[in-house]
């Protein structure tokens, strides 16, 4: 099945099947691979008339009738076609089941300090600054785009006032707990946290952005530990860390943590806030980039204010580059049908690019060394297919993609010891 780029939560389709020895409608080379030219047909959906191109796929198996899946040339449906074996051999007996995705969460950290929204000053403007980047905001949360993503929300400074909320701890805990988007209950907290931000409390003035990554993080290893999957952090910030009495809360600070963070599987994207122009503006949030940077994913996404409508647009195309870029790559091994073993030696991935709709075969090679690869999480007991980086830049930036994991009958790659 093709799936929308976003859509990781969907399942994309994962033949399997047992040991070769049986016959379909067309023929079959030594690898377990078979095309047909004709009208399909057996007990299974998905006949139909046309060239279709099937490949036999399975687990280590010596029972139950040969069977194929194909998608009919002429109306482009998929389904499965039982056929019976021909002469004294083993037949080929293929099941299906599905592996998706590996999920994505993306946990946000919007800085809601007065500087947002004040107003006092000509670069302060809520309306040219504050009001355009929530509407952008509020729209991903809800846009059916989204699917397939889980985010949380986590304001900061938080509400300590005594602390100036400069401790990890303040952080720790979201404003809104990971939820399935698209929700509006994102929207909901930001309408209700938007007063108190305009009463330009004087605990509101700093930006304890080291300190809330910090707090982040630890929620993240806290709730991966019951959901894993691909997490990161989505800094939105409109300016430098700043306050905190005790310290520890300088660029360079922010730096080492998403470092740190980076360094357990956690990137890190930054949307930065720019202020619009005036007397006694600040300078362009340049450094925001050594952030990105840290946490392994470029560049920040730096928003220009001053025209609400060149902001909005500016943003959602940020958050549209971080939905892209979030993609997981990681297609854990489904489980092997009715208690058969698993052999990762006997395993093809295709990928189907929504603008040729031909499959391509991507290679195997654990090192990533090369071009239009994939290798295993680990090679010894492997858990999950990982598409090599530049295969994934190509998944991540289709509008639509299709991967198959075929588990064929016979060894067609080389797994090191």
């Amino acid at each position: 099945m093709r799936l929308p780029r976003i859509a990781i939560a969907l399942p994309v389709v994962a033949l399997i099947g047992a040991a070769c020895g049986g016959a379909n409608d067309g023929s079959e080379d030594s690898a377990g691979s078979q095309s047909s030219t004709g009208s399909g047909s057996g007990s299974g959906a998905g006949a139909g008339s046309g060239t279709s191109t099937s490949t036999s796929t399975g687990y280590d198996d010596t029972f139950g009738n040969g069977s194929g899946t194909g998608s009919s040339g002429s109306s482009g449906t998929t389904g499965s076609s039982s056929g019976g074996s021909t002469g004294a051999g083993e037949a080929c007996a293929t099941q299906s089941s599905q592996a998706g995705f590996q999920q994505v969460y993306l946990v946000f950290a919007f800085d809601v300090s007065a500087s947002m929204t004040a107003s006092d000053v000509e670069w302060r403007r809520k309306d040219l600054k504050w009001d355009p980047v929530v509407a952008a905001t509020k729209q991903f949360f809800v846009d059916p785009a989204s699917t397939g993503f889980q985010a949380s929300l986590t304001f900061f400074p938080g509400a300590a006032q005594a602390t100036q909320a400069c401790q990890a701890a303040d952080y720790s805990t979201p404003d809104v707990p990971m939820t399935p988007l698209p929700s509006p209950a994102f929207g909901q907290a930001i309408d209700v946290i938007e007063p108190e931000i305009s009463e330009r409390l004087s605990w509101r003035t700093s930006t304890p952005t080291a300190f809330a990554v910090e707090g982040i993080v630890d929620f993240i290893e806290a709730q991966r530990q019951q959901s894993p999957g691909k997490y990161a952090i989505v800094l939105v910030t409109d300016g430098y860390p700043e306050g905190c009495r005790q310290g520890g809360n300088t660029l360079e600070d922010v730096v080492s943590s998403v470092e740190a963070a980076l360094s357990s599987n956690i990137s890190t994207f930054v949307i930065g806030v720019d202020s619009p122009p005036g007397e006694g503006a600040p300078p362009s949030l340049t450094n925001l980039h050594e952030i990105a940077a840290a946490g392994g994913t470029g560049e920040a996404s730096m928003l220009n204010t001053g025209d609400p409508a060149q902001t909005t647009a500016a943003f959602k195309a940020a958050i549209e580059k971080i939905r892209g870029a979030a993609v997981s790559c990681t297609i854990p091994i489904p489980p092997p049908p009715d208690g058969r073993s698993f052999d990762k030696q006997k395993v093809n991935v295709t990928y189907t690019s929504a603008t040729s709709n031909m499959p391509t075969t991507l290679s195997y090679d654990q090192a990533c060394s090369v071009a239009g690869t994939w290798r295993y999480d680990e090679p010894a007991n492997p858990t999950a297919i990982i598409l090599c980086d530049d295969t994934c830049a190509v998944v991540q930036a289709d509008v639509e993609v299709s991967l198959g994991v075929d588990f064929t009958c016979e060894d067609v790659i080389q797994v090191p010891q």
